[in-house]
C-alpha cells in the first residue's frame, strides 16, 4: 500500500513504470540489432572488393594475353565509379528520406549487382564481351556498395551512440570496418577453398563472385523490420536543406575527411587489389594459383589487427591522434619498404609480412577512424549526405590510385617491374604522410561528444543566421521517446483529474 501511495504522490502507477521500462528496453535492443544489421552487410563490400585480386589471377591464367592491363584497370574502376554514384546519391536519400529506405534499396542492388558478375557472358562467347559485361555488372554493384557505406556508417554511429555512449568508437569501427575487412579476408579465403577442392579457374572466379550474394541477403529481412533512429527522426530536415550555410560551417571539416579519405584510398586500393598480381610475380617463377592465394590470405590478415587495434585506440588515444599516428606509421614504413624492396623480395615471406604490416597500420589508423569520423562530426541533418561526400572524394582517389598504378611502375621502373614497384612505394607513403598533416590540421576529436551537442550547435549556428528552424524533423511516426514522454504526461493528467479518466 505504501509503495502504491508513493507511485500515485508522483502520478505513475507501477503499471506505467514497468510499461516504461518496457519500452525502454525494447528502444535499446532495437539499437542493438540496428548497429548489427547495419553493418554486417559491409562483409560484401569489403569481399566484393578484395575479391577482385584473385580473380584478375584467374583471368590471366584462362585468358592470358587477351586479359589486358587496361581492361584490368577497367574491370576495376567501373566498381569505384559506381561507389561514387551510390555514396553522393545514398547519402542525399538517407537523409532526406530516411535511413531504413537507403539500406533497403542498397542491399537490393548489392544482391543484384553480385549475382550478375557471378553470371556474367559475352554474346557470342566473346572474351572481350564478358570483359565488358563484367564491367557494366561491376558498376552497378559499385551503386549498391557505395551506397552502403552512409547508410551503414549513419544509422551504425547513431544506434552506437545508444548502445555504448562512453565506447561509441569501439563499437563503431567493430561493426563497420572490421566486418569489411573481415570481408578481404574472406576474398581469398574463398577461392584458395575452391581451388584446393580442385574446381577449374573459371569456376573459382564465378563462385566467388556469387558467395557475396550471401551477405547481403541474409540481413534483408533484419533491415525491412528496422526502424529510423530517434536522432534522426527528430533532427532530419526534410525540405529546404541550407547547403550554403552547411558548407559555410563545415567546410574545412569537410576538406578534412575528403581530402584524407581520397589519400588513404589513392594508396589502400593499388596495393590492395594488385596485391595478388604483385605476389604472383614475385613468388617465383609461373607460381600456382594456390600458392598466390595463400600468400594473399596471409597478406589481408594483417588488416584484422590493425583494425582491432584501431577500435580499441579509438576512444583512449582519441580519433584525431589514432588517424595521424597510423599514416604516419604507413608513410614511413612504406618508404622504408621501397628503399629495400630488392632486398626484401629475395627474403619472399619477409616481404609478405612487411606488406601486410604497412596496410595494417592503413587500417589503424585512417581505414578506421575516417568512416568514424566522417559519422560523428557532422549534425545528424546532414550526417549521411556529409559522409557520402568525403567518401566519394576517397573513392575516387581509389579510381585515381588504380588507373594510375600499372603504368606508373611502367614509367618510374624503365621496364624493370621491381624497381617500378619501389618506386610507387616510396611515392604512396609520401601521401600517406601528408594525410596525416591534413588529419592534424583540419579534422577535430570529437571523442568525448555526443551527437546531441553537434545536432545543438548546428540548430544555434542556423537560428544565428535567420533558418526557419521549423524544417526540423522528419514527418513520421513519433518516437519511441516521445511515445514514453506522452505517456508520463498522461499518466499525470490521469492524476491531477481522476474524473476524466
Amino acid at each position: 500500500m505504501k509503495e502504491e501511495v508513493h507511485a500515485d504522490q508522483h502520478g505513475i502507477s507501477p503499471e506505467d513504470n514497468n510499461k516504461q521500462a518496457a519500452k525502454k528496453e525494447k528502444s535499446r535492443l532495437s539499437a542493438i540489432f540496428t548497429v548489427i544489421f547495419s553493418g554486417f552487410a559491409l562483409l560484401s563490400d569489403g569481399y566484393q572488393i578484395g575479391v577482385l585480386s584473385l580473380i584478375n589471377v584467374c583471368f590471366n591464367k584462362i585468358y592470358g594475353h587477351q586479359f589486358t592491363s587496361e581492361m584490368s584497370t577497367r574491370i576495376g574502376n567501373s566498381l569505384f565509379v559506381g561507389c561514387i554514384l551510390g555514396q553522393i546519391g545514398f547519402g542525399f536519400i538517407c537523409d532526406r528520406v530516411g535511413r531504413k529506405v537507403g539500406l533497403m534499396l542498397t542491399t537490393l542492388l548489392v544482391i543484384l549487382g553480385a549475382a550478375l558478375c557471378a553470371g556474367a557472358y559475352g554474346a557470342g562467347g566473346s572474351v572481350e564481351g564478358l570483359f565488358w559485361a563484367l564491367t557494366v555488372y561491376r558498376g552497378i554493384l559499385g551503386v549498391g556498395v557505395g551506397g552502403e557505406y552512409p547508410c551503414s556508417s549513419a544509422s551504425a554511429s547513431e544506434a552506437a551512440d545508444v548502445v555504448m555512449p562512453g565506447r561509441r568508437g569501439m563499437l563503431f569501427v567493430f561493426v563497420t570496418n572490421f566486418v569489411i575487412d573481415s570481408g578481404f579476408v574472406l576474398s581469398a579465403l574463398v577461392p584458395l577453398i575452391l581451388a584446393l577442392a580442385g574446381c577449374s579457374y573459371e569456376v573459382i572466379w564465378r563462385a566467388s563472385f556469387a558467395f557475396g550474394v550471401l551477405p547481403p541477403l541474409s540481413v534483408m529481412y533484419f533491415r525491412f523490420k528496422m526502424d529510423n533512429s530517434d536522432i534522426f527522426q527528430k533532427n532530419a530536415i526534410k525540405k529546404k536543406v541550407p547547403y550554403g550555410l552547411i558548407l559555410q560551417r563545415y567546410w574545412k571539416y569537410l576538406l578534412g575527411t575528403a581530402g584524407s579519405w581520397f589519400f588513404y584510398n589513392f594508396i589502400s586500393y593499388p596495393f590492395g587489389i594488385f596485391a595478388g598480381t604483385i605476389i604472383d610475380q614475385s613468388g617465383g617463377e609461373n607460381p600456382s594459383f594456390v600458392h598466390t592465394a595463400q600468400w594473399m590470405l596471409l597478406l589481408n590478415f594483417f588488416y584484422l589487427p590493425g583494425s582491432i587495434s584501431g577500435a580499441l585506440a579509438s576512444d583512449k588515444l582519441g580519433r584525431k591522434r589514432t588517424m595521424t599516428l597510423g599514416f604516419f606509421m604507413q608513410g614511413v614504413l612504406g618508404i622504408l619498404m621501397g628503399v629495400f624492396y630488392k632486398d626484401l623480395l629475395n627474403k619472399f615471406p619477409l616481404f609478405v609480412v612487411v606488406y601486410g604490416i604497412f596496410m595494417a597500420f592503413g587500417e589503424f589508423g585512417p581505414g578506421d577512424m575516417l568512416g568514424l569520423v566522417s559519422a560523428e562530426i557532422y549534425p545528424t541533418a546532414i550526417r549521411g549526405t556529409a559522409y557520402g561526400w568525403s567518401a566519394a572524394i576517397g573513392k575516387f582517389g581509389a579510381f585515381v590510385g588504380t588507373t594510375a598504378f600499372k603504368p606508373a611502375v611502367a614509367a618510374l621502373g624503365g621496364g624493370d617491374a621491381d624497381k617500378g614497384q619501389a618506386r610507387v612505394f616510396i611515392l604512396a607513403s609520401g601521401l600517406a604522410l601528408l594525410g596525416s598533416v591534413f588529419t592534424w590540421c583540419l579534422i577535430p576529436d570529437y571523442s568525448k561528444r555526443n551527437l546531441h551537442e553537434e545536432d545543438e550547435d548546428f540548430r544555434k549556428f542556423l537560428e544565428s543566421k535567420g533558418y526557419d528552424l521549423s524544417n526540423f524533423g522528419a514527418p513520421s511516426a513519433p518516437t519511441a521517446t516521445d511515445l514514453e514522454a506522452a505517456d508520463s504526461d498522461s499518466a499525470l493528467a490521469d492524476e491531477k483529474h481522476p474524473s476524466k479518466a
